[in-house]
């Protein structure tokens, strides 16, 4: 079936009242979940070589994803866990089942996959294909091993206002999900392609259900070094959120540490009615364990 048959055929049936199928816990730890992504220094990850991602420089060995897993319920005592796609040493359906496994014996649950990955999805035909098959073997992944989620990055246009090619891309993507009950997240992220603005006009563009917004607590920092510019992004964010929003309290530009409100935020966040997990992102710590318990502190204070 042809890309564009197979989206209307998909927003059809979103039409009809198809939507996500989840339910969130209320316990406010478990709702909180540990991303792995700031931890890139102690798991090892597949895109490293052999040698490198044996040891660091200090010749300190390193984890695996499933052995960093089992110990976030001791060390940080939340129940999620976000894998970034870089921390896994594959996506068979073998070694995702293992994974699974790992995850069930810690005591944790996937609240999302971020996904990192080569992709041309505005190329070539057949570069679309492909990118639309690496996008699929990932929602895959996710139903394999229990996560409502992945999130992709938003394509590029020509212009902030160009958002034809996103649209046609992630609306297949959202139509592959919805087929899964998997839902698609776009995060305010990279400052050219994923202004936040831009992403909530591709989102509304689509309009899927299972297409929704990713906001993370300080990206649009990058944009504007204005807290009031960053909350009103996520005000206009949360309520496009369904499953995840990443906790940050610090970004680095350019050796500039911009820091954001989490407060406010977390307010943000309870006015527009989030109900989802919000996954802990450290930025700027040496010590990645250290700043993830901080964050944590917030957010169980907020959220009490």
């Amino acid at each position: 079936m042809h890309r564009r048959e197979f989206l209307s055929l998909a927003l059809a049936a979103a039409a009809k009242g198809a939507a996500p199928s989840i339910q969130f816990p209320t316990e406010v730890r478990r709702r909180l979940s540990v991303s792995t992504y700031p931890f890139r220094s102690v798991i090892v990850s597949p895109a490293r070589s052999r040698r490198a991602a044996a040891s660091d420089s200090a010749g300190q060995s390193r984890l695996t994803l499933a052995q960093f897993a089992d110990s976030i319920v001791e060390r940080f005592n939340v129940y999620g866990i976000e894998p970034w796609s870089a921390h896994f040493e594959a996506i068979e359906p073998e070694y995702l089942r293992g994974l699974k496994s790992s995850f069930d014996h810690a005591g944790l649950r996937v609240v999302n996959i971020p996904c990192d990955v080569r992709v041309h999805p505005c190329g070539s035909t057949a570069e679309q294909t492909a990118t639309q098959e690496t996008w699929q073997k990932w929602i895959d992944a996710a139903l394999i091993i229990g996560s409502p989620s992945i999130r992709v990055h938003a394509p590029a246009g020509q212009s902030n206002d160009d958002i034809a090619c996103a649209v046609d891309a992630l609306g297949t993507l959202a139509a592959h999900g919805a087929s899964k009950n998997i839902i698609i997240n776009l995060e305010n992220d990279n400052p050219r392609s994923e202004d936040p603005y831009r992403v909530l006009k591709i989102i509304e563009k689509v309009n899927s259900p299972f297409l929704h917004s990713l906001p993370d607590f300080c990206n649009s920092m990058q944009i504007q070094d204005d807290q009031n510019y960053n909350e009103r992004a996520l005000a206009a964010l949360f309520p496009h959120a369904l499953n995840i929003s990443h906790v940050k309290d610090v970004e680095i530009v350019n050796g500039k540490t911009l820091t954001v409100d989490m407060n406010r935020i977390f307010t943000i966040a309870k006015q527009t009615g989030y109900r989802g997990y919000f996954s802990m992102e450290t930025e700027g710590s040496t010590d990645p364990y250290q700043g993830t318990r901080q964050l944590i502190a917030a957010a169980v204070k907020n959220l009490s």
